[in-house]
């Protein structure tokens, strides 16, 4: 898409802003009362509502909690990235937080680590392939920052509230080795497609998987949250079965899609992580009483296709994220100025979400 027609799509999405009251601290900063985490559709749209993305848990755009959690671990030392829990862990200081069309960019440091947490949804509107796809990629970056080795491994969790329109329905999950991925699966034991409607409603069917490359300092498991954190926090490590009580509701013992990342003696190389949060569907929309499947699936892919070619496409991705982002900035900058770019960066994001591709 060229340049002038980014920016009178970001125009149009700028009207869509009003909601997006932008508190000023300092001139030059952008304070969003929501800041957009996964932002694939409707059904699959995580946000972060307070200033520090440890202050609170995070939230489906209705206000519904969908909880995603991070720790990391420093010379046997444990502080939280994500979320508020465990509520005796201290966070890591966070230092700087920057939404761009693509992708938002928080920045920690503290026991002289420097972490860099990025969620990428690449949202490019020019390629329906990419834009179908139910994908984010979370992305950490990690070095020293005294110049000193320490010792690092990153934890993260998807809890099963992301896969129910209510805590007390009843959730299963499974694990599946794709490819070089290994993924973790969970859906509503119900599965009642397209059953509702209306506007304060999370999806409760298909399946969120939570995958990454297989790797001997890669572990993961479906466990309760408050034992997958615990386990991290004593040792670094995590429970080495998945929990087998199930079916059970999402709010009974909160079952979560944990994976733990030991990134050993760190020193000023920067070293980089990443997984794959994805949600298949199954069938997005009813038209005329029938069910029809998401764009991605229209030549008969299933989740593992979507899975395989979203690990393919990372790093091609991310750049070409990187530079969307750096030229759509500078033409609003340009056009508007800084302020201007950082809100019709926030608009371009929540415009492209609040719809699905089909």
């Amino acid at each position: 898409m060229p340049p002038r027609s980014r920016i009178l799509l970001l125009f149009c999405c700028v009207s869509f802003a009003g909601i997006l009251r932008a508190a000023s601290s300092p001139a030059d900063q952008l304070r969003p009362p929501a800041v957009p985490l996964v932002t694939c559709d409707p059904y699959f749209s995580i946000w972060s509502t307070t200033d520090r993305l440890t202050d609170a848990p995070t939230v489906h755009w209705t206000g519904a909690q969908q909880a995603l959690g991070g720790l990391i671990r420093i010379d046997s030392k444990t502080y939280r990235i994500i979320g508020p829990e465990p509520g005796s862990i201290p966070a890591l200081p966070q230092v700087a937080l920057q939404v761009l069309p693509t992708r938002t960019m928080y920045d920690f440091d503290g026991e002289g680590v420097h972490v860099t947490l990025t969620f990428t949804t690449p949202l490019l509107a020019a390629d329906l392939e990419t834009l179908a796809r139910p994908v984010t990629y979370l992305t950490w970056q990690v070095h020293s920052s005294d110049s000193k080795p320490h010792g690092v491994s990153l934890y993260f969790d998807a809890s099963a509230e992301l896969v129910v329109n209510k805590p007390d329905q009843a959730v299963v999950w499974s694990r599946e080795t794709i490819g070089a991925l290994t993924a973790l699966k969970m859906g509503s034991q119900e599965q009642p497609v397209l059953a509702k409607s209306g506007d304060n409603l999370r999806i409760d069917w298909g399946y969120l998987y939570v995958a990454a490359l297989r790797d001997s300092s890669v572990h993961q498991v479906i466990a309760s949250g408050a034992s997958a954190r615990e386990k991290f926090v004593s040792d670094g490590s995590v429970p080495p079965t998945d929990d087998a009580r199930m079916p059970r509701a999402a709010n009974d013992a909160s079952p979560v899609a944990a994976f733990t990342f030991d990134l050993g003696r760190l020193g000023t190389k920067t070293i980089s992580r990443h997984l794959i949060l994805a949600y298949d569907d199954l069938y997005s929309i009813e038209f005329f009483h029938h069910r029809l499947r998401p764009y991605w699936r229209r030549n008969g892919a299933q989740a593992a296709d979507l899975l395989t070619q979203a690990e393919r496409d990372h790093a091609s991705l991310a750049e070409r994220c990187e530079v969307f982002d750096r030229e759509l900035m500078h033409d609003l900058e340009r056009v508007g100025g800084l302020k201007y770019a950082r809100l019709a960066a926030l608009a371009y994001r929540q415009s492209l979400a609040s719809g699905k591709t089909q």
